[in-house]
């Protein structure tokens, strides 16, 4: 078994902001309160913090001005897409580049954009063994680099109309359909049940009740999607802490231990694998299962990314909780999927019901459900997670433990 040298890192604290649709409020604003609220949460005070990460969103140059202290920066890992800054501050303290590393992801409806500002001059790249003070720019080029270099089916695609990843998606689901008969109402099981954990969750922004039948007559949006196939836009802020495993004992909660995680950017772009319509999910959970001697059977929760409801079949198939085609068997029903079931799934309302925090969101959950803090979602004995973000070309998947 390798020493994945993730198992050095823990994430000590985290926070979350205000969530809500169209709020009006600066993303500065919401970064500086999910920011604040994990240091605190970590035990720690801004200039405790020697490593900031982002995706490119509210500027890591503001954020030190806003928060206070002393901020230093490190380049992410390539691998891993949205959580590449996540995985980076895994690898920065367990190498000893830092201590205690912030990472931050803010959305605003009207922006927030993943990658950083197109044009910016590429910096020199970083050294071997970056100090803990080197900037976070290197990474975020690195990481636009890296998706951009999957992303050479774009032309094609849109030759042909499909110009957005509800178009993209939608045919890995189609194809997903004939091949193993998966339908429309399977899918749907996976949005219920998401509404029904939405329904204990008071930040989420969708708690109404939802039946099978409202998802069924939801407007089209690319068959087999309909609207409520399709995660909710909203403004918000999610951060969490990396920490030092040796940290450990100084946290005032519940510390969570990283125990392996997997990236992949490709290869196969969109639609070009001959495993189709598999993704980089498969590839990045088999990297993950490789660093650990757990076993998807450990697993007590779930947290899997649902941009779409298919991304979250996608997942369950490659993290092994179900074979190549039965995904929707499994959910069917909703009973093995429910908080109290065999894989309580998206306990927090997911991305379809809570709102898209580009996975971050998912992250905090599994935090709160192996902490013991999760309230009236909370699963029972919860004490290995996972969690997993991205589709099609792009993924990243993280094993956690109490």
């Amino acid at each position: 078994m390798n020493d994945a040298p993730e198992k050095r890192a823990i994430i000590s604290g985290i926070g979350i902001s205000r969530i809500g649709r169209k709020t009006d409020v600066a993303d500065l604003d919401l970064t500086t309160e999910s920011a604040l609220a994990a240091i605190a949460d970590a035990g720690l005070r801004p200039d405790d913090i020697d490593g900031i990460a982002s995706m490119g969103d509210t500027p890591l140059d503001a954020v030190e001005q806003h928060v206070g202290g002393r901020i230093g920066s490190f380049p992410m890992v390539g691998t891993g897409g949205l959580l590449a800054p996540v995985m980076g501050a895994f690898l920065a303290v367990a190498s000893g580049a830092a201590r205690h590393v912030l990472v931050y992801r803010t959305v605003k409806m009207m922006g927030g954009s993943i990658l950083p500002p197109s044009g910016a001059a590429p910096p020199a790249a970083p050294p071997a063994a970056p100090p803990a003070a080197t900037r976070a720019s290197a990474g975020e080029s690195g990481a636009r680099e890296g998706m951009g270099s999957v992303m050479g089916d774009m032309a094609p695609l849109l030759t042909y109309h499909a110009y957005s990843a509800a178009n993209w998606l939608a045919m890995h689901a189609q194809r997903h359909m004939y091949l193993y008969g998966t339908t429309k109402e399977q899918l749907g099981w996976l949005a219920v049940n998401s509404r029904r954990n939405a329904a204990l969750n008071e930040r989420a922004v969708y708690r109404e009740p939802m039946t099978l039948d409202d998802y069924l007559g939801a407007r089209p949006v690319s068959d087999p999607f309909g609207l409520l196939d399709c995660d909710v836009p909203v403004d918000g802020s999610i951060s969490v802490v990396i920490s030092s495993a040796d940290y450990a004992p100084d946290c005032p909660n519940p510390p969570v231990r990283v125990e392996a995680m997997g990236g992949s950017t490709g290869p196969g772009a969109w639609d070009q694998r001959p495993d189709y319509p598999k993704m980089a999910s498969v590839d990045a959970a088999g990297e993950l299962w490789s660093k650990t001697d757990l076993t998807p059977g450990d697993v007590d929760v779930a947290e899997l990314y649902d941009g779409f409801t298919f991304l979250a079949f996608a997942w369950l198939e490659a993290l092994g909780f179900c074979g190549t085609g039965e995904s929707g068997p499994f959910v069917e029903g909703g009973a093995r999927i429910a908080l109290d079931g065999a894989l309580p799934l998206n306990t927090y309302g997911g991305q379809l019901s809570a709102g898209r925090m580009h996975g971050y969101w998912v992250l905090h959950e599994a935090c709160l459900q192996l902490r013991g803090e999760a309230g009236e979602r909370q699963v029972a004995g919860a004490e290995v997670a996972a969690v997993s973000v991205g589709g099609g070309p792009i993924a990243g998947c993280i094993l956690l433990t109490r």
